[in-house]
């Protein structure tokens, strides 16, 4: 009888996480918009920053190319996804259907624990904001809707809630009007608030609201923006 752990799934378990790392970091970039729509994922590229071999990087992505953040085109490579207006329309859809839900079971579950979570996450928010640090806020706003789920203990409502901010982020970058880019840390306040009251019926309506508020600021009959060609920044250089 051998002690020893496998070493195939040890290395399929090292292979599954060397390719989600690259996920989560390209689904990060995505969420805070150091790439913007239309940005080209060079292979080559990739492999450099993260230090990973082609098929790692040709495999996440394919998970982002079925989370719908990256679109691959035949012969031409892979790209970061420029949402249409009916994509984007959906996603709004369904944020409203789902994030309501998402914030009405995060108050329910809620412990002092996660009260102490929000707390620090929003003075980091706010902090951002104050020191003008545009691409830190957007990174915490968007983390503050996944922190809801977190907190909710649901792990297909996490998932989901991943993808459509991470998506968000990309509609915002398209469709958004001039100077906006984040949820602004006062409506999240306001959350917090129905948190500390134990208030689900608030915390609800404002999720609504604030999911609503963020829609109204998009115009989705605008012009996409120019893509972006450079994936330089996770170059470790």
């Amino acid at each position: 009888m051998h002690s020893l752990k496998d070493p195939v799934k040890i290395t399929e378990s090292s292979e599954r996480a060397t390719e989600e790392r690259v996920v989560e970091q390209i689904f990060e970039a995505v969420v805070d918009q150091r790439l913007q729509p239309g940005t080209k994922l060079s292979e080559a590229a990739l492999c450099e920053a993260f230090d990973v071999g082609r098929m790692h990087v040709r495999r996440a992505l394919l998970i982002l190319a079925s989370r719908e953040v990256v679109e691959i085109i035949s012969n031409r490579g892979a790209y970061i996804a420029s949402p249409t207006e009916k994509q984007s329309r959906d996603v709004f859809e369904a944020r409203l259907a789902v994030e309501p839900s998402v914030v009405k079971l995060a108050v329910e579950r809620a412990n002092a624990e996660d009260l102490i979570r929000l707390e620090k996450h929003l003075k980091k928010e706010h902090a951002a904001h104050d020191n003008d640090n545009r691409h830190e806020a957007i990174r915490l706003s968007g983390s503050f809707h996944i922190l809801l789920a977190e907190i909710a203990n649901n792990d297909v409502m996490i998932r989901t809630v991943k993808e459509l901010v991470a998506r968000s982020s990309l509609i915002i970058s398209v469709y958004g009007a001039p100077g906006v880019s984040s949820c602004r840390d006062d409506d999240h306040t306001d959350l917090l608030e129905a948190f500390r009251k134990q208030n689900i019926d608030l915390a609800e309506s404002l999720m609504h609201a604030h999911l609503n508020k963020i829609l109204d600021h998009i115009n989705l009959n605008a012009p996409a923006n120019d893509s972006v060609d450079f994936v330089s920044l996770f170059s470790k250089g």
